[in-house]
């Protein structure tokens, strides 16, 4: 898998394509991370990290509104091919404001909101709203 982060979006969208109520995806601290923020933003209901005797997984609970997901669409910006940085006053407003973006700063992860009032840039990881 030459994409990890690319791989923790992609199982996501189909896993709220298909209705499921939680998905497993092999762990890293970076999934955990975005994993942090899609919570304290109310993208998932909750994740865990499970022992599975190899080398762990980690169990997001999707969160759905009625029969829709809450999390509507999800795009990696920045790849291992073509990286994206952008500085604090560049930082986009995904479906302005109602959306979030991931960007990964000097003080780690972080919402677009936390890195603008931070006045941090870094690399654009990924829009979903």
């Amino acid at each position: 898998m030459t994409d990890p982060v690319a791989d923790l979006l992609t199982r996501i969208r189909n896993a709220c394509q298909a209705g499921h109520r939680r998905v497993d995806i092999p762990v890293s601290k970076l999934k955990i991370e975005i994993a942090k923020l899609l919570l304290n933003n109310h993208y998932i209901q909750d994740y865990k990290v499970l022992d599975d005797g190899q080398h762990g997984l980690l169990r997001l609970y999707l969160k759905y509104h009625g029969d829709n997901s809450v999390i509507r669409e999800l795009k990696r910006v920045s790849t291992p091919g073509l990286r994206r940085y952008v500085k604090s006053r560049e930082i986009p407003r995904v479906k302005n404001g109602l959306g979030m973006a991931i960007l990964s700063t000097p003080q780690g992860l972080m919402s677009d909101r936390d890195a603008r009032r931070a006045r941090l840039g870094g690399e654009l990881i990924a829009v979903l709203w």
